[in-house]
């Protein structure tokens, strides 16, 4: 079974996340940012990983591209928000790191389910 349109370019904002994350690290490690952007950083890498093994197995189904869709939006909401308090001195709007840690939470539950839902008895 092919990739879908849809999961391909999910994969390919998580490429972008991932890139992002290490731009952060680097400027976390050299820019004096602080704990802020190198927890951005973190997140954004782990996730960027789980949104890219999501999309790119061999047959997404609905319920893999949607754990790949939420978590990528969890990442781009807390990833964002910590980044920009570090580099700006301000958020992105109120709540937004906290709505977007619970959508990768949501991302990661959706991931679980979506194992369960496709588990292969032998």
């Amino acid at each position: 079974m092919s990739i879908t349109i849809a999961a391909r370019l999910i994969a390919a904002l998580a490429g972008l996340l991932g890139a992002s994350g290490v731009a952060a690290a680097a400027m976390a490690a050299h820019g004096g940012y602080g704990e802020n952007l190198r927890t951005a950083s973190e997140f954004a890498l782990v996730h960027a990983a789980l949104v890219m093994a999501l999309c790119l197995r061999a047959a997404p189904t609905r319920t893999t591209t949607l754990a790949g869709l939420v978590t990528l939006a969890g990442a781009l909401l807390f990833c964002g928000d910590l980044a920009l308090r570090a580099i700006a001195g301000h958020g992105l709007f109120p709540s937004a790191a906290p709505s977007g840690g619970m959508l990768l939470m949501a991302g990661w539950l959706l991931t679980s389910l979506s194992a369960l839902l496709h588990l292969r008895v032998k």
